[in-house]
């Protein structure tokens, strides 16, 4: 009997591929980062041939590390970065372009023209999500506007589009050679043209937008076999079963399976997402509704996200571009040479405003500064900027949910970080809470893979695996949090209006 499972995960940074064994546990992993390309201010760009190079490689590091082989690995499955969006040639299996990221805000006349008729909420009862250059639809537009022959190749059916879970299973089921080109609900749910009730492309809005339908992947659920990987893999034969982008896998690693159920993930940005159980909850509050999962023939599960463009990813800025540290963990160390942040915020609006604000003219913005600020007053206000958005889209969760949320599991990179958790914790007034496996994306795409394949029984086999590592405990005096909280949501007004034709 084969004994494990391994995730794939191709994130924002890296793509890493991770081995679990019955218990959730990790027992190996693989992983490489790729390159971020900036070709100019507010562009971000991915090389797709990079990534699918790398998960290849990191299989068989994870493989290797754990001195197993394809016979010991049960199913795949893979979570991905969600919105951004990969434009290929089904005959040649080469990108037309490279992978436009989420985070690249280069579309937004694209947005502007589509909102004329009807506003960025143009589309939102339909598809849960207003116009805005986050989402992948208005990225396949881009490509076939300013990529040479992209549109006839397109038209005449030769193109295929998908976010990177689409890539990398094409890839790994034979690419050219019959490769398997699907995805599932929860990354359909990202793109600007899945019915949320029915789990189907709109032709309408595909008509609007100017993509054809035959780019788009098969719809399937996010825990069922979709192929089995290729001969040219060391994973040969082994099917791949599940398929949740990375905030859905989060949630599902987390096991927050009902309604009223929630995580926020920790990474490149911050990812807040309450469960709403098989109800489909229409935010008044700046809140996306979305897929949260859905298992086989099973009811969909739906969900409330609320999405923060630069948490973690601010701290790499701090590092890269200023290098004010030299390594991601040390803004802790930084942090903590000063008792406050010294009167200053940090707004990282690099990407203009996600919920619950959704201003894509806002621009990042450093306030309160005096002679007396130093490197750790900055450092900290990075940190804290990390937790006032938290706070920002956990209020508007309380308002769309009606039910004020008692604690909060978090998971990801930044929750090593203890200054930051206790001062989450501290601005929400409610108990943080980290999980013994906090990479729980990954261990949510296995989960689904697992269950698809009979790895996992029910998902009651799911909750027992999951175990408290730390909490931390609000200790922060009401006065100073409101003061604290009122002076960043003047900071955040700072940035608005910040673009205009003359600046990008």
């Amino acid at each position: 009997m084969s004994d494990y499972v391994i995730a794939l995960d191709q994130g924002t940074t890296s793509t890493r591929a991770i081995i679990f064994d019955h218990s959730g546990s990790i027992v190996s992993t693989g992983q490489l980062e790729h390159e971020q390309i900036f070709p100019r201010a507010g562009w971000v760009e991915h090389d797709p041939i990079e990534i699918w190079n790398n998960t290849r490689e990191v299989i068989g590091q994870a493989l290797s590390k754990a001195n197993i082989t394809r016979h010991d690995i049960k199913a795949v499955g893979i979570t991905n970065q969600r919105e951004t969006a990969v434009v290929w040639d089904k005959t040649t299996g080469q990108p037309v372009y490279n992978a436009i990221v989420w985070q690249d805000t280069r579309t937004q006349s694209i947005v502007d023209r589509l909102a004329k008729d009807g506003g960025v909420e143009r589309y939102k009862s339909i598809v849960g999500l207003p116009l805005a250059t986050y989402f992948s639809g208005t990225k396949i537009v881009w490509i076939l506007e300013n990529v040479e022959g992209a549109r006839e190749k397109a038209e005449a059916g030769d193109l295929l589009f998908g976010t990177t879970d689409s890539w990398v299973l094409w890839n790994l089921t034979g690419g050219v050679e019959g490769g398997v080109h699907v995805t599932d609900v929860t990354n359909a749910s990202r793109t600007l043209f899945m019915d949320l009730e029915t789990l189907t492309w709109r032709d309408d809005i595909l008509a609007d937008f100017g993509v054809p339908k035959s780019m788009l992947p098969e719809i399937k659920s996010s825990s069922e076999v979709y192929g089995t990987v290729s001969a040219s893999s060391l994973l040969r034969e082994v099917p791949i079963a599940g398929i949740l982008g990375d905030q859905q896998a989060a949630t599902f690693g987390q096991a927050a399976f009902d309604a009223g159920e929630s995580k926020n993930t920790y990474g490149t940005g911050n990812f807040l997402i309450f469960n709403t159980g098989e109800e489909i909850v229409r935010s008044e509050n700046g809140l996306l509704t979305t897929v949260g999962y859905k298992l086989g023939d099973q009811p969909t599960h739906y969900a409330l996200e609320g999405s923060i463009a630069v948490t973690g990813s601010l701290i790499q800025w701090l590092r890269d571009n200023l290098g004010i540290i030299d390594s991601a963990p040390e803004v802790e160390t930084l942090a903590n040479t000063v008792e406050d942040n010294g009167g200053v915020y940090f707004v990282p609006a690099f990407s203009g405003l996600f919920a619950p604000y959704w201003r894509s003219d806002a621009r990042g913005a450093l306030v309160g500064m005096t002679r007396y600020v130093n490197k750790g007053h900055i450092a900290r206000a990075a940190l804290e900027a990390t937790a006032f958005q938290t706070r920002e889209v956990l209020d508007a969760v309380n308002a769309d949910s009606g039910v004020d949320l008692t604690e909060l599991k978090v998971d990801g990179g930044m929750t090593a970080n203890d200054a930051l958790m206790q001062f989450q914790a501290d601005i929400l007034n409610v108990p943080v809470i980290r999980p013994v496996v906090a990479e729980t994306t990954a261990l949510g795409a296995a989960y689904a893979a697992g269950l698809a394949v009979g790895f996992w029984e029910t998902l009651d086999d799911l909750r027992a695996n999951w175990q408290e590592s730390k909490r931390w405990e609000p200790n922060l005096d009401v006065i100073e949090r409101e003061r604290t909280l009122r002076l960043w949501k003047k900071a955040v007004t700072k940035t608005f209006d910040w673009v205009d034709g003359d600046v990008n």
